[in-house]
């Protein structure tokens, strides 16, 4: 256990990492961002899970384990900034969108309406850069991903999967169930910034 009473598991990844379970993962992330951790290469968090990477020529993995539970008396949830609301057009034309209709007993403009209407929490970041996986989609579009998975979606292409939706940010490989496309780019190198949204926003899809 934390010192905030939950839960904390270590589980080896191979000899160079070490994936972190506990509802204290970004916190713990955001202390590796700040400090520099003999050893620590990088670590990636998802929800309530930070897998962290490091040279195995550095540091021991059990040295590294215990320098992480001297710091976790330490650490506290990270302030968050205030939150952003986006919108995000879609295109209800996805080639899932009847097919997630039937397997819902809804019809495809029910399924956009409830897709629609809800604000989502971008949860964490990850897959792809700019990849934000959104918690908040009603329970009965919550679908297993497909059995066959597309060796190719475009960019834009918006899904759901599982809990959650989200949209491709770029060509690849995914078995969600699309429901439409955006003309809004979530990735762009080029820009200042180029992932458009970030822990803790809101967002909103709108039909177009």
């Amino acid at each position: 256990m934390d010192h905030l009473g939950t839960k904390i598991t270590f589980e080896r990844l191979g000899d160079a990492g070490i994936v972190w379970r506990s509802a204290l993962a970004l916190a713990l992330h955001a202390f590796l961002t700040r400090a520099s951790l003999l050893g620590v290469t990088c670590s990636v968090p998802a929800e309530d899970v930070l897998t962290i990477l490091y040279d195995a020529a550095l540091v021991d993995a059990a040295d590294l384990e215990n320098r992480l539970r001297a710091i976790i008396p330490t650490l506290r949830p990270p302030e968050r900034e205030p939150a952003r609301t986006l919108t995000i057009p879609v295109s209800y034309d996805g080639p899932d969108l009847h097919d997630v209709a039937r397997l819902t007993d809804l019809s495809p403009s029910e399924v956009i309406a409830l897709h629609s209407g809800t604000f989502y929490e971008v949860a964490f970041l990850g897959f792809l850069p700019g990849f934000a996986y959104l918690r908040g989609l009603p329970s009965v579009l919550q679908l297993p991903r497909r059995a066959t998975p597309r060796t190719r979606l475009e960019p834009g292409s918006v899904g759901i999967g599982g809990p959650w939706t989200a949209v491709y940010p770029l060509a690849s490989p995914g078995g969600w169930h699309l429901l439409g496309r955006t003309s809004k780019a979530m990735f762009d190198a080029s820009r200042d910034e180029p992932i458009v949204l970030r822990p803790g926003d809101l967002v909103r899809f709108e039909a177009v």
